[in-house]
């Protein structure tokens, strides 16, 4: 009996993907030439939009799904001072492949500087063969082979300059989800353990958005001719922008200064 069970025990290999991708939302004629970016104009406070780039057709993160990781973005950085308002924007206003065009509309329609795009890939394996062995279970003359899942996520936040389609910094959050099953229950797994490598890699984005704006400000004092600096209408300072923010605008200031009087 139990070479029998093993012969019929070959490995099978299933496979599950969907993504959305930023290169094919920025760039949809790869013949195009690429576009050249200019120096960027950081105006004070900023004015930042998110969104998610349009996904496949096998996409299975849920508009709900969507929503909900981009109000935990906004609630995450609403708190710096720096920034005037965020704004959750929904994918019915991102056209697939609309590129620098699209986000120019999003610009004017609602007012602002700074674009972050989320986007994603995730792969879904499963298992079925001599490994699962562990998971089958015999009821009288029955047997039900078990699944080995494991998901992969990867959910990568750029975050660029509209007006000058400056690439201003990027920030990846990854996970990985193991799990098991019956044949019976193995599609509910699999979106259960979809749902989790997301909610899991979205936190780990929102990690590294924190640590890659810290290392942006830290480098555009270092470089502070790549950043221009612009205050808003009516903008005094007043306490809307934190220490760290007032200490990079004086540097940029000075810099530009010796800058004109060396001409």
């Amino acid at each position: 009996m139990l070479i029998v069970m093993l012969s019929g025990c070959g490995i099978i290999g299933q496979q599950k993907y969907q993504s959305a991708s930023l290169v094919d939302y920025l760039y949809p004629d790869k013949n195009a030439p690429l576009i050249e970016p200019s120096i960027p104009t950081l105006k004070v406070p900023t004015r930042v939009g998110i969104a998610f780039v349009p996904g496949n057709r096998h996409n299975g993160l849920t508009e709900q799904s969507k929503n909900q990781i981009l109000k935990q973005v906004s609630e995450h950085f609403s708190e710096y001072k720096f920034v005037d308002r965020i704004e959750e924007i929904p994918s019915a206003y991102i056209r697939p492949g609309g590129g620098f065009e699209n986000l120019d509309q999003l610009r004017r329609l609602f007012g602002i500087d700074l674009i972050a795009l989320v986007s994603y890939d995730q792969h879904q394996f499963t298992d079925e063969g001599f490994a699962s062995l562990t998971y089958w279970t015999i009821v009288g003359a029955y047997v039900v082979p078990g699944e080995k899942n494991s998901t992969h996520t990867l959910m990568d936040t750029v975050v660029y300059d509209i007006n000058s389609r400056s690439l201003l910094f990027r920030a990846p959050g990854v996970s990985q989800v193991k799990s098991s099953s019956t044949l019976v229950n193995l599609s509910e797994q699999q979106r259960l353990d979809s749902g989790e490598g997301f909610d899991i890699a979205s936190k780990d984005m929102i990690l590294s958005l924190d640590k890659e704006l810290s290392e942006f400000r830290e480098r555009i004092k270092q470089q502070p001719e790549d950043v221009k600096v612009e205050y808003r209408s009516g903008y005094s300072g007043g306490g809307s922008m934190d220490l760290g923010w007032i200490a990079l605008l004086l540097i940029i200031g000075v810099a530009g200064i010796r800058a004109k009087r060396s001409q």
